[in-house]
């Protein structure tokens, strides 16, 4: 029976397991079920040799045997490799906040780094090794990163700075609109400040009053694939908030590397989505939270309740269709927590039709290759670094397990991070 005692039980041994841990150290993981990232079929007791950190061989069964070498057991665990959020807010909390709260984000200070760090911490105790930011209007996660966040921290944070919007139009919340007398393209170009990528607000948020709303396209689709092609210049990936068809269409005709939400979409946009390589991000963890959140029998209710299906109904179809969807939470927004929610996606395209293979590997090597990060992460291969998740629970009961009590272990690059994550691995010394 799963519950608290034994998941602190597992950590523990975890700690009396490995003693003092060196990247230097040859040992292997022993896992009941291991899934190895690709979607491939979960082998059945499972292990890694891991020696320096990487991945030597993967196998099921009895590893071979090598003196000196040490015995990690999760015997009774599902290890996969770590995970990839690629849509959160990390300088907002995810609690329900009242409307007036909710279009504003303090600048940076003190507070709203501590704020980010706690919020990266949990990401971490969820199993999560690296996020990309969706944007704030100060560029508070982007200063984070480069002035405050460890320079050997076990989590990867990538962020745009602030987003970018029309003016008048939704997105304060997220970024900057362009000024009168500016193009989208001159600003993406002149004001990257060492982002880590481009966010562009393309339409409008969800209505909770109107089932199946669009709003208008914020900017042209000519001004959009300027800005795109501005983006990637700099060597640098879009990331494009749209939902509804035509403020799709015109983020898939500007060539974008992901489209955000993508609410309503329709099938059409998938088909080219699926042709261009183009990657969604769907966050329907997000619209769940609004059904649990809204009054019991409001408007609101409903017409998320019926918003979610339509969204898990696209996702069906993106799957059939074969759109890569790479698993973003939108965590921050309300209702929705940092680290935890990961797991309330993964359940999500479970019941989109997604094996628990195919699920995971959204979180894993999709993420990860939708970052630029597949070389260092994504999946449990000879020769990657061996960056992994263990939940003590089988591959059916994974996400609930893992979303209800966390995991028992998380190791990046052959080490294993504390849980309770301690503070210093987050922020620099000093900062």
């Amino acid at each position: 029976m799963d519950s608290a005692g034994p998941v602190e039980s597992d950590r523990r041994a975890v700690k009396e397991q490995e003693g003092e841990t060196s990247m230097t150290d040859k040992f292997v993981v022993r896992s009941g079920w291991l899934i190895d990232g690709t979607g491939t079929p979960t082998l059945r007791q499972g292990f890694l040799q891991v020696t320096q950190g990487r991945i030597t061989s993967v196998g099921s069964g009895n590893p071979p045997s090598e003196k000196g070498t040490r015995t990690l057991d999760f015997s009774h665990c599902t290890v996969l490799p770590a995970l990839v959020d690629c849509h959160v807010h990390l300088c907002r909390s995810g609690a329900p906040e009242p409307p007036q709260q909710r279009q504003s984000v303090p600048r940076a200070s003190g507070e709203t780094d501590r704020r980010i760090a706690r919020h990266l911490r949990l990401c971490l105790e969820a199993g999560i090794v690296a996020v990309r930011e969706g944007g704030d209007p100060h560029a508070s996660t982007l200063r984070f990163r480069k002035e405050r966040l460890a320079g050997d921290s076990p989590i990867r944070l990538l962020s745009p700075g602030a987003a970018w919007h029309a003016a008048g139009r939704y997105g304060a919340i997220l970024g900057r609109a362009v000024p009168p007398g500016r193009t989208l393209a001159e600003c993406v170009s002149q004001h990257l400040d060492s982002a880590d990528h481009v966010k562009i607000v393309q339409s409008g948020l969800n209505s909770l009053s109107r089932f199946g709303y669009e709003t208008p396209a914020q900017f042209a689709t000519s001004d959009l694939k300027a800005a795109v092609e501005a983006a990637h210049g700099n060597g640098l990936r879009a990331m494009i908030h749209a939902n509804g068809f035509l403020p799709v269409r015109s983020a898939v005709e500007a060539g974008c590397d992901s489209v955000e939400h993508g609410f309503f979409m329709g099938k059409e946009n998938l088909e080219r989505m699926a042709e261009r390589g183009i990657s969604w991000v769907p966050t329907a963890c997000a619209m769940l939270a609004c059904a649990q959140t809204a009054p019991p029998g409001s408007l609101e209710r409903e017409t998320a309740r019926r918003t979610l299906d339509r969204q898990i109904e696209l996702i069906a179809s993106a799957r059939a269709i074969g759109v890569q969807i790479a698993c973003g939470t939108d965590s921050g927004t309300p209702g929705v927590l940092h680290g935890s929610s990961i797991w309330t996606e993964l359940s999500l395209l479970a019941k989109a039709g997604f094996s628990v293979e195919e699920a995971v590997r959204c979180a894993t090597f999709h993420g990860a290759r939708l970052l630029g990060l597949e070389q260092t992460l994504g999946i449990l291969a000879s020769g990657m670094p061996a960056s992994f998740v263990a939940v003590r629970a089988d591959p059916s009961r994974l996400f609930e397990t893992a979303g209800r009590l966390g995991p028992v272990a998380l190791y990046v690059n052959g080490a294993e991070v504390a849980i309770p994550v301690p503070e210093s691995l987050i922020l620099a010394e000093g900062a």
